[in-house]
């Protein structure tokens, strides 16, 4: 727009600029310069905020312009009306709320006051303040990262390898706060320092093998009382051992020292599992040969007092009739001796030949006896005599015959 079109609007009398002097009673000055001010530029700064002044008074119940008890008493009113309005802010700022799972600390003027449980709480701020403690999470760190932290030695002067994990949780919210002034690293120190105390009362195969778990739980107990030496308000929940070697450097012959240890422990098992095998085996025939031995010794006792018993019931006999008794054991005698031989030689008295039986070829042919023919013919053979010997072997024959 123009300097004409707004001359047009502001009509014939409006044509001179604001800040043109000398405009008389129809120029305007932005800054409030009436009927023409002498002096170009902004106005004084008194001036501003007198009228700022005037118009905060007349807003909160004054007059602006006029002095007196009315003055005052609006001026009065508008500061009891920002006091009362502070005061509520502030009221309000001091509202806080624990959660669940953690404590809130009230420190007043720095100093502890007091411990807060979950829920909404207040306090007077500029005066106290809080801390939130988290006292239910459960926070871990990791031991070993670092070769520093990780090479211990141990008490038969090899270095291993270790790495672990503690598990922890804030048990205190005072202690946590006030006696250390970083817990954390307070904790991660001390675990530390007791890995390395266990680890030097042991042997390298313990900690690496065997012992494991002891030393982590003996570790775990010296973190716990040097914990509360030190009134951390910590509390230890797990500790885990998550790697023990030996150093890389060594670790190839290590290797092969682990292998001959158990190639040395399978054959110590191979051994045992021979021996629980052969020795019970060994036992139990010992135990039966003895068991043998002692029936063997019993039976021999036992026929040696039947045969005892027999001779004495002999002997009774044999005095009361001693021609028959006799003549009866020596038919018996060698009734027990020609029926175990499968050969008999007869002597023929006033001969010079032995006859010759042969009953081994006789007593292997099937059938009950002997036959007619072959009974015949042994007859045939034996001499016409009528000695006792002849006599006694065509009866035996005969016998032979008959069966």
């Amino acid at each position: 727009m123009s300097k004409e079109d707004i001359s047009k609007l502001n009509g014939p009398n409006q044509e001179m600029a604001w800040n043109e002097p000398g405009g008389g009673n129809g120029s305007k000055d932005p800054w409030g310069n009436k009927g023409g001010n002498k002096q170009d530029g902004p106005p004084d700064l008194d001036e501003v905020f007198k009228k700022l002044n005037e118009k905060v008074t007349s807003l909160f119940g004054g007059k602006g312009g006029k002095s007196g008890g009315g003055s005052a008493q609006g001026g009065a009113k508008g500061f009891g009306f920002i006091a009362a309005v502070l005061l509520v802010l502030w009221g309000f700022s001091g509202i806080y709320i624990v959660d669940e799972g953690r404590e809130g600390v009230v420190l007043r003027f720095g100093g502890f006051d007091r411990i807060t449980s979950p829920g909404p709480h207040w306090y007077p701020r500029f005066i106290e303040t809080v801390e939130i403690v988290d006292v239910e999470r459960v926070r871990s760190v990791n031991i070993g990262a670092t070769t520093h932290e990780s090479l211990m030695l141990t008490k038969d002067e090899n270095i291993v390898d270790i790495q672990f994990a503690v598990q922890y949780k804030v048990s205190n919210a005072k202690d946590y706060i006030f006696n250390v002034r970083d817990p954390d690293t307070t904790l991660r120190q001390v675990t530390e320092t007791a890995m390395r105390e266990i680890v030097g009362k042991n042997g390298m195969d313990f900690v690496i093998k065997d012992g494991r778990v002891q030393v982590a739980n003996e570790t775990k107990d010296l973190m716990q009382k040097i914990l509360n030496v030190y009134k951390t308000g910590l509390v230890v929940t797990n500790l885990n051992m998550q790697n023990a070697q030996p150093p890389e450097q060594v670790q190839h012959a290590f290797n092969d020292a682990i292998k001959a240890r158990e190639d040395k422990e399978r054959l110590v098992n191979e051994a045992e599992a021979y021996s629980n095998d052969i020795l019970p085996r060994a036992r139990g025939k010992a135990a039966r040969m003895g068991q043998e031995a002692a029936a063997y010794r019993d039976e021999i006792i036992a026929k040696a007092n039947g045969e005892t018993n027999r001779f004495i019931k002999i002997l009774t006999e044999y005095k009361k009739a001693p021609t028959v008794t006799r003549e009866r054991l020596y038919l018996e005698t060698m009734e027990s001796v020609l029926g175990s031989s499968n050969k008999v030689m007869i002597d023929v008295k006033k001969g010079n030949n032995l006859m010759y039986l042969p009953l081994d070829r006789l007593g292997s042919r099937q059938g009950s006896g002997l036959s007619a023919q072959d009974l015949e013919d042994m007859k045939q053979s034996l001499p016409d005599s009528t000695n006792n010997n002849s006599s006694r072997s065509r009866d035996l024959l005969r016998d032979r015959g008959g069966r």
